[in-house]
């Protein structure tokens, strides 16, 4: 599996040549990034509804609310409000509170208007809870669309259950490997995928980013790995290895971990014996968080501490203290994105700013992929000419091409067809001004219409 994988990744079209054919400029593709485990409360349900505005359009643009009504479109969106992947939910209440505002007014498709009703739910990053929930927008909500976000424990279940009973759904924030072979498409045989469309980075995107921006701190190139034994771990493993050893560096992987591991003494000692002056790893949060300690007290402090899938957010941050400054992390959305979602009008600085202003929160970088699903959702919704059709609105995603804060989104162009790879930017938090840290972008590789404003500083 794992030289098919690669040899996908190698057959690529390449960014910048898709861009060419497409004629775009090189900002014009893509845009995010995951999680596990369990816990939780019951979802919360909430509803957006009325009236009569287009809603591609910027807020304020709207029609008459007394054209014929077409009934209400259900939306359901699903991501991880609680559990060890709590932080990619934290902002979803503002981003639903912002899709209910610029659709309050309706939805008009065709010359008819329709209510909307956005009822979402948490997933808590369990796939059995995932799919529970999945079920109950289908079978209980009757929902014309699902959106869901943010780690292949809650994406692919989600996905998986839309599949089976034909309803369009959209995701996001999930290795696209993850998703699409993690969800059984096979290498070199057709998308068995008919209803359900995903957008996110892939592990080649880590790759270019990682090996741009990495030869700012001169190292041994010994790079030391924590992968899990999960989805996201096995599909990092098959692909970025290889991709990291052809680039120069020795990876010294000392296998594959369990979630929830409590000591790392001996992959601690493995790094340090083999002289290790790099790291790179993707564990759920509370496992980093137990590691990074562990290293610290063991004397373990590469210059470079390259991680994913924690250290996203800055609560994740926070909780390491002084051990979590300088640590480098990837981003799928910053403030600096010069983009702009296409259902609300509002660009990644001001996405950012008014969820500080309403929340008292440092921005968080899930609030723009969140805001993109809905950006994707209701083009999709309109582009099929009639929302009640799900047939109509699984193939209106296949050509799709819309704007968000995460950049341009154009399926159809890609191998797959039902997946986009969107771009990441590396960065790295350091000590912040206003709040305890701040990311900073040290590689615009993938797209240089986002400003780089910082060089990577060795970690230790």
């Amino acid at each position: 599996m794992a030289d098919e994988i690669e040899r996908i990744l190698k057959d690529r079209i390449s960014r910048r040549e898709l861009m060419k054919r497409a004629g775009m400029g090189a900002g014009a593709l893509l845009v995010p990034g995951f999680l596990s485990s369990c816990g939780g409360d019951e979802a919360t349900t909430t509803t957006a509804a009325a009236g009569g505005s287009a809603t591609t359009a910027p807020a304020g643009s709207s029609t008459s609310a007394a054209s014929a009504s077409g009934g209400t479109i259900k939306i359901g969106f699903v991501s991880p409000r609680t559990g060890p992947a709590a932080g990619f939910g934290e902002p979803d209440p503002y981003v639903i509170d912002l899709a209910r505002k610029a659709l309050e007014g309706g939805l008009d498709i065709g010359g008819t208007t329709y209510s909307v009703e956005i009822i979402d739910k948490d997933g808590q990053a369990n796939p059995q809870r995932g799919a529970e929930v999945a079920q109950e927008l289908i079978n209980s909500d009757k929902v014309d669309l699902i959106l869901a976000t943010s780690t292949p424990e809650t994406t692919n279940p989600v996905a998986d259950a839309a599949e089976a009973a034909g309803v369009p759904c959209i995701t996001t924030v999930c290795p696209w490997e993850a998703w699409y072979f993690g969800r059984g498409a096979q290498p070199d045989q057709p998308s068995p995928f008919k209803y359900t469309y995903h957008f996110s980075f892939g592990v080649d995107e880590f790759a270019v980013t990682y090996t741009a921006s990495w030869p700012q701190v001169p190292t041994n190139k010994k790079i030391g790995v924590m992968w899990p034994n999960d989805a996201d771990g096995n599909a990092i493993r098959a692909a970025l290895g290889p991709k990291l050893t052809e680039a120069g560096y020795t990876v010294i992987d000392p296998g594959a971990y369990q979630n929830g591991t409590n000591d790392y003494s001996s992959q601690i000692a493995k790094f340090k014996s083999e002289n290790c002056e790099m790291f790179n790893t993707f564990p759920i949060p509370p496992d980093f968080a137990t590691f990074w300690r562990q290293a610290a007290q063991q004397g373990f402090k590469p210059k470079i501490a390259q991680i994913a899938k924690t250290g996203l957010f800055p609560s994740q941050l926070e909780a390491l203290g002084d051990i979590g400054v300088n640590l480098a992390a990837a981003a799928y959305f910053a403030p600096i994105f010069p983009y702009t979602s296409s259902l609300t009008g509002v660009g990644a600085q001001e996405l950012c700013d008014g969820y500080e202003q309403a929340s008292g929160k440092q921005w968080n970088q899930q609030l723009g992929p969140s805001l993109a699903l809905f950006d994707v959702g209701v083009a999709a919704l309109k582009a099929s000419g009639d929302p009640k059709n799900k047939e109509a609105v699984a193939d209106a995603v296949k050509t799709l091409k819309v704007e968000t804060p995460i950049g341009v989104l154009e399926w159809g162009k890609f191998p797959i067809p039902n997946v986009v790879p969107t771009v990441l930017v590396n960065g790295q938090w350091v000590k912040g001004t206003k709040w305890q840290f701040d990311w900073v972008c040290i590689d615009n590789t993938e797209d240089p219409n986002i400003p780089a404003n910082a060089k990577l500083v060795p970690y230790a």
